[in-house]
């Protein structure tokens, strides 16, 4: 929605910290929630209306940054808690990375061994290799051929046997030996992988922190940004209040002029106005939805009770305004903050005269003093006077004095 409807919702924080007074807590449903901001609207959009572009501008400032400064607070503690959570991350995967490094060095080091093992395991056989190769077998045979007693037969038999022993313990370790290299090799590298995933958790679990308190830090910029443009939004609602004031006085006045203006036609020609009959209703003066309601209201930013004198009804520029009853144009010109104004005089009602007045209209179609059916042609939508957009200003009035609309309008306002 657009800052006209969040308008009311942001002046409710203002008043808050404005007055002091305690917040009302927020309906659970999102749709009572929008209903309260359609119903703070209609009390609060005329004030903004019949203020300078000025005061608007200040006063939505102060609103949006009041209505910003508790997300805001609420980021920072969100993102502190982040970094607690991340650096607890960190540190735990930072750990399991330490952990993982060094059962991966303690492997590597028993694969070392392994290989140191493996390589002396070939040496041996390679010695033998080398003596057979060079008639080793044939000189243990010789050897054996020459005993000439059966005790040295004997003795040089069991050196060949320890001979044979060696070899195959010589060919036993070797092969042993690039068993266990082999085991340890893949024991190795399945830990060499486990220690760089953990560390590239670890890694990512540091870059995580690091961010989370970059967010913190940002947070707390941010909050210390918006705290001064909310002074200087405080300081440029301050600097309107006079000017404020003093249009809320208009304001006031011109409202007095008008029913002044009224009973004084009203003593002239009050003979001629004719007796409404009883249960009489009123015709809509053009088609549109009611953007504001009738009745007073507080200023929560310069601390102000201003009435609204009528309903505003938003419709298109230049759309067509109808006389909501038959009677005798009053008034119809240029009237300050009421722009392009109309009133028309219909009848008497329990002894009152009961009029009709139309704002801010971009053309009056009528003059003083005119007789005009209901339903007749009267002027055109506009934004004069002071007027945000586009919409008709309808006023009901009794004796010159301001009464509620909705009870002379259709229920439907259709």
């Amino acid at each position: 929605m657009g800052w006209r409807r969040l308008v009311p919702v942001l002046l409710c924080a203002v008043a808050v910290v404005l007055t002091g007074l305690p917040a009302t807590a927020a309906p659970d449903d999102p749709s009572d929630d929008m209903k309260r901001a359609d119903r703070e609207l209609a009390k609060t959009s005329a004030l903004l209306e019949s203020v300078s572009e000025q005061a608007r501008t200040a006063a939505r400032q102060l609103a949006e940054t009041n209505a910003a400064l508790p997300a805001a607070q609420e980021r920072i503690v969100t993102a502190k808690g982040a970094v607690v959570v991340a650096d607890t991350r960190a540190a735990t995967a930072q750990r399991k990375a330490d952990a993982a490094t060094a059962a991966w060095q303690a492997t590597d080091q028993r694969y070392q061994a392994a290989v140191q093992g493996v390589a002396a395991g070939r040496d041996r056989m390679a010695r033998f290799a080398v003596a057979t190769m060079h008639g080793a077998d044939v000189a243990e045979f010789n050897l054996l051929l020459a005993a000439t007693r059966p005790q040295e037969f004997l003795i040089r038999g069991d050196l060949i046997r320890q001979l044979g022993q060696m070899r195959k313990e010589a060919i036993d370790g070797y092969m042993v030996a690039r068993r266990d290299a082999k085991q340890v090799t893949n024991e190795a590298e399945l830990r060499r992988r486990t220690a760089e995933e953990a560390n590239q958790v670890a890694r990512a679990a540091l870059k995580e922190a690091q961010d989370a308190r970059a967010e913190a830090e940002q947070a707390e910029r941010d909050l210390r940004d918006l705290s001064k443009r909310r002074e200087k939004a405080v300081a440029a609602a301050e600097a309107e209040k006079a000017d404020v004031q003093r249009r809320y006085d208009e304001v006031k006045q011109q409202s007095e002029e008008i029913a002044a203006q009224l009973r004084a036609w009203q003593e002239q020609y009050g003979q001629f106005v004719p007796v409404l009959h009883a249960g009489a209703k009123l015709l809509m003066p053009t088609r549109g939805w009611k953007s504001s309601d009738f009745g007073m209201r507080f200023d929560p930013y310069y601390r102000t009770w201003q009435l609204h004198a009528g309903v505003d009804i938003a419709a298109d520029g230049g759309q067509p305004i109808y006389a909501a009853a038959g009677g005798t144009v009053a008034t119809a010109g240029w009237n300050g903050g009421y722009g392009n104004y109309t009133c028309i005089t219909h009848g008497r009602k329990d002894g009152h005269v009961i009029s009709t007045c139309y704002g801010h209209q971009s053309k009056i179609l009528v003059s003083v003093g005119q007789k005009v059916r209901g339903g007749q042609l009267i002027g055109r939508v506009g934004t004069t006077g002071a007027s945000t957009g586009t919409h008709l200003h309808f006023e009901v009035r009794r004796d010159g004095d301001p009464i509620q609309p909705l009870g002379w309008l259709p229920g439907c306002l259709c």
